[in-house]
């Protein structure tokens, strides 16, 4: 359905590998003392910027334990007990903003939702929803970036312009959202993460970019997926049939296909530092993990990896191969992501939603991940298209 750009031929003199098979892929993701994060930039932030480093570019015992603490906040049981109604209720109030506006972005739509619920996780839900959805777009209209690359493809000029675009945006959050959430969980604290990194002596810039990185995830990732599952449940009527008569663990499981083939990030990078097993690469070493390609791996998924089956036998933590990523750093909010998506595109079907301009697809190169823009649903009584006959999609 998609077609995500492929990465540029590492220039001579850089160091590359490149990984397409789900075991190897796995093996290196695995390597927890052996390899170290290099997507996001991170190897261009200095060590001693932080005395916590952020858990997105962390490696180490400490971001074991830090990460082995705030898995607890995304728990199935967590989000099941304390957050599903909140999700449902959210959506359930969204969508019928948009079916009394008879019409909506669904890029928009996602992205409200997605803010909304990762800041009551997070403890950010003290301030502007709206504005804290601008604040964290701003800081992602960033200069391209190319991470096979020494310099990540950028100039001088280029990580100037990147610090500037980044540093208002990041400013701005911090006065508006986080030093207040910060006050407010000083005074009482809640069972949320900024009151956890609290207790555990984290500083306020710290805290900032923890919930940064929360705050984005939730937006760049499940905001994207939630755009794409929705076009190809609309645009499939057979698939979207199935969904609809399906209970929520069907539709689940239907779902983590669906980002199997999706995956809003294409590309992880590490770093080889070491030998190990499992890990063939010589240190210096930049590991390009294809995950689109590593997710339709006939020897992990069968013969026809590329179709859509929710009858492959796999294990629930296997089915979405590594569009969640593996390891040390592997999305701890993955159950989220699933469950948000299916409560919203539930509400969006069962209001009736139907394609009225299909999406233009963008790649953000800092992700590494598609862009669903632009997708516009209106609301009748039968779900799927209004335009007849179809019309072809970017990339289809």
């Amino acid at each position: 359905m998609t077609r995500q750009p492929r990465p540029p031929e590492p220039p001579e003199g850089q160091c590359v590998a490149r990984v397409a098979r789900l075991g190897e892929a796995r093996s290196v993701l695995r390597a927890k003392d052996a390899t170290t994060q290099a997507g996001f930039t991170a190897e261009r932030i200095p060590q001693g910027l932080f005395a916590r480093r952020p858990i997105l570019i962390d490696d180490g015992p400490e971001h074991l334990e830090h990460r082995k603490q705030l898995v607890r906040f995304f728990s199935p049981r967590t989000l099941e007990e304390r957050h599903r109604a909140f999700i449902e209720r959210t959506a359930s109030d969204l969508v019928a903003e948009a079916v009394r506006a008879g019409r909506c972005r669904v890029d928009e739509l996602a992205l409200t939702c997605s803010v909304r619920v990762a800041a009551q996780i997070v403890g950010l839900a003290t301030g502007s929803d709206r504005g804290l959805e601008r604040r964290l777009e701003a800081f992602f209209r960033q200069p391209p970036v190319d991470h096979t690359r020494a310099d990540h493809g950028r100039t001088r000029a280029d990580w100037a312009r990147a610090a500037r675009r980044a540093l208002g945006p990041l400013a701005a959050l911090y006065w508006r959202d986080v030093r207040p959430a910060i006050r407010a969980r000083r005074a009482r604290p809640a069972d949320d993460i900024i009151s956890h990194l609290l207790a555990q002596g984290y500083r306020p810039r710290e805290i900032l970019v923890e919930c940064l990185t929360y705050g984005t995830a939730g937006m760049v990732t499940t905001r994207e997926f939630i755009g794409m599952a929705l076009w190809r449940l609309l645009d499939d009527p057979e698939l979207l049939a199935h969904y609809r008569s399906s209970e929520p663990p069907e539709r689940l499981a239907l779902l983590s296909e669906l980002i199997r083939l999706d995956p809003p990030v294409a590309h992880l990078y590490r770093r080889v530092r070491a030998t190990a097993d499992g890990c063939p690469h010589a240190p210096g070493t930049l590991v390009d993990v294809d995950v689109r390609r590593a997710n339709t791996d006939p020897e992990a998924f069968g013969p026809d990896p590329g179709a859509v089956d929710t009858r492959r036998g796999l294990p629930a933590g296997a089915r979405t191969g590594l569009s969640f990523g593996d390891g040390a750093h592997r999305c701890p909010g993955s159950h989220l992501a699933l469950l948000e998506t299916e409560v919203l595109l539930t509400a969006l079907i069962d209001a009736g939603a139907a394609i009225e301009h299909e999406p233009d697809l963008g790649f953000d190169t800092l992700v590494q991940g598609y862009r669903v823009r632009d997708f516009v649903v209106s609301f009748g009584t039968a779900g799927g298209r209004r335009d007849e006959p179809a019309r072809e999609g970017p990339g289809r």
